[in-house]
């Protein structure tokens, strides 16, 4: 029974499809009188689904809808003896139905794929070493669970006991796994790739990355576009004055063109049915759930439909440096030693090995692997830098900190937009390093397409103007702000929204939350972070640029498919209406015209569901 309930739309189209093509046979084959009646019988099997879902949307909505409209000419069509042409118009609206049920059942199936992907069960680590399964959701924050090789990871945890590459595409939907160790979070719903790990339990089931994914699609899948919401405010208004209007038509073509009532009944069936709205209700959801379910299936969640829709709208797009244009890593790009590096070096990755600063990671990457680290007992300066006490000697990596006049060519670093590390021995000065965060993935690529596309890029960071300049350059954006704090990034972000009209921030969600709820769109580029998911609009679960340019190029081409629906559909509804009234226009293809446009416009909507380039 419950099959039955669920694929009711599919047994009714196919039920009257059968029963037409007996009919058919009956009719033309056999030349049977009575084979009105399998017309008849095609009708109800086809429409009585689509009735009681009209009638009940009447009931409870006070809504008229398109259903009805298609009821009533079907019917109608009957009772003026064309019971053929109404089963073929029942068959061909219940085919359009549906398509409408398979994109939204393909958009659910997006949900339905995530979810698969989160294990029902978990290996809880007991204080003896020894391993129970339980459910997933009797998981506590704080309980420890093994993940063997192969095995979907239930929840969001850090790992505690080995390394292992991570299948994270269900969260970003990037295909490449990850290399993750110890201190380091995974996500419910990846799958490790290598050996075994430990995590330890660091959110509960509703906070999980995987279950703010889960909620933001299906979020999106309930909300509609601005256009979607304007056709659906105008159908009832619009389905009304058709049925106001189609009688009317009726009285003019009997009393004022003098035709038959025979005919002047016929045209106005054929007024009903070409008038009626269906393919112009179908121009947006169909490309709507499409377009979301692409955009998840590459780790692009949206809010709602509005924000896709009003992407391809912006004229402006600002990006934050840090984590968005840059890695967030830094790479040594220069040296400069007043004594034997091989002398001082030691003691820098001595000082710099226990800081989790991305300064000193990139200083132990550069030299890591060349020299043996000193063992110091080390010393943190407040906002300042890292030292160490070694025999009566004082040695420091940080800000500049002695009184000693410093090489220009540091500051001909600084100049260049790099960050400056000095080493000192005894508040003297021993050595420079010169540090640069690196650009992200694609930006450069990205940054030219919008660029190209014409709308104006702008980078707003905390950073200095320097490093802010070098960034800027690099990534090909002409108009940059450096030394702001979050309120001047609202500024700026709300100036460019007023010169030139809808606007894109794109951050990293933490210290850019203002200006990203300020934008028109806020856009966050985060691995999964629980502040991107609250504030931003749009969410890009991975630090790629690419990817910002596909959800632009697929909100693009979601408002052009949605737009050739809208024309595509008027056009049909005029151009059938001017043959009906040149009496050029008979049943079956008005049915044929005006489904099959409906038709042609959801197939449209479906092309969304495809892989971009």
């Amino acid at each position: 029974m419950k099959k039955i309930k669920e694929n009711i739309t599919l047994i009714s189209t196919v039920s009257c499809i059968v029963f037409l093509i007996v009919g058919l046979i009956l009719e033309f084959g056999f030349q049977w009188e009575y084979s009105w009646l399998i017309y008849l019988a095609s009708v109800i099997s086809g429409g009585t689904e689509i009735t009681i879902a009209g009638v009940r949307e009447l009931m409870a909505e006070k809504h008229f809808n398109v259903d009805l409209l298609m009821i009533l000419a079907a019917v109608s069509a009957g009772l003026i003896g064309d019971w053929r042409e109404g089963s073929l118009l029942i068959f061909i609206f219940s085919l359009s139905h549906l398509l409408e049920e398979y994109t939204t059942e393909k958009s659910a199936r997006e949900i339905n794929r995530l979810i698969d992907r989160q294990p029902k069960k978990a290996r809880l680590v007991l204080a003896d070493g020894t391993y129970e399964m339980i459910d997933t959701a009797d998981l506590k924050i704080g309980d420890k669970v093994a993940i063997f090789k192969g095995e979907h990871i239930p929840t969001d945890g850090v790992i505690m006991k080995g390394a292992s590459e991570i299948d994270e595409s269900v969260v970003n939907g990037e295909s490449v796994p990850r290399l993750k160790g110890i201190n380091e979070e995974i996500y419910g719903g990846t799958i490790n790739l290598g050996d075994a790990l430990e995590i330890e339990v660091n959110k509960d089931r509703s906070e999980t990355v995987f279950a703010k994914i889960i909620a933001l699609v299906e979020s999106a899948q309930n909300s509609q576009t601005k256009t979607e919401s304007f056709i659906q405010r105008v159908e009832n208004q619009y389905v009304m004055i058709i049925l106001i209007t189609v009688p009317l038509a009726i009285l003019a073509f009997r009393f004022g063109l003098s035709w038959t009532w025979n005919e002047s009944l016929y045209r106005g069936v054929n007024l009903l049915v070409v008038a009626s709205p269906c393919a112009l209700v179908a121009s947006s959801t169909p490309a709507l759930l499409s377009a979301i379910s692409n955009g998840a299936r590459h780790g692009m969640l949206f809010k709602g439909g509005t924000y896709l829709e009003e992407l391809a709208e912006i004229r402006s797009i600002a990006f934050d440096k840090t984590g968005t244009l840059t890695k967030g890593e830094f790479s040594v790009t220069d040296e400069y030693w007043a004594e034997d590096e091989a002398v001082i070096l030691p003691y820098v990755l001595g000082l710099e090995g226990k800081s989790t600063h991305p300064l000193a990671q990139g200083i132990v990457k550069k030299w890591g692997q060349a020299y043996q680290s000193r063992d110091l007992v080390t010393e943190e300066i407040t906002a300042s830098g890292i030292q160490a006490v070694e025999g009566d000697r004082t040695y420091y990596v940080g800000k500049k900190r002695g009184t000693y006049e410093e090489p220009e060519a540091l500051a001909e670093w600084k100049h260049q937009g790099k960050t400056v590390i000095y080493v000192e021995r005894d508040h003297q000065f021993v050595g420079g390093i010169g540090l640069l965060d690196t650009l992200n993935k694609n930006a450069q690529e990205s940054v030219a397409y919008f660029n190209n596309a014409g709308i104006q890029t702008v980078m707003l960071t905390g950073d200095n103007r320097h490093t802010a300049q070098t960034v800027a350059q690099g990534a090909g954006i002409k108009e940059y702000y450096g030394e702001l704090l979050p309120e001047d990034k609202v500024k700026y972000v709300q100036q460019l929204k007023e010169k030139y009209g809808k606007n894109a921030m794109v951050g990293d969600g933490v210290n850019d939350a203002p200006a990203l709820a300020t934008a028109t769109i806020g856009i966050a580029m985060g691995e999964g972070t629980d502040v991107a998911m609250d504030v931003a609009d749009v969410v890009i679960m991975e630090n790629n640029l690419a990817k910002l340019v596909y959800t632009h190029r697929l909100s693009q081409k979601m408002k052009r498919i949605i737009k050739q629906n809208i024309i595509f559909s008027v056009a049909v509804i005029l151009s059938l209406i001017v043959l009906n009234l040149m009496q050029r226009l008979t049943i079956p293809l008005a049915v044929v015209g005006h489904e099959g446009s409906t038709i042609l416009v959801i197939l449209n909507g479906l092309r969304l569901l495809r892989e971009e380039k």
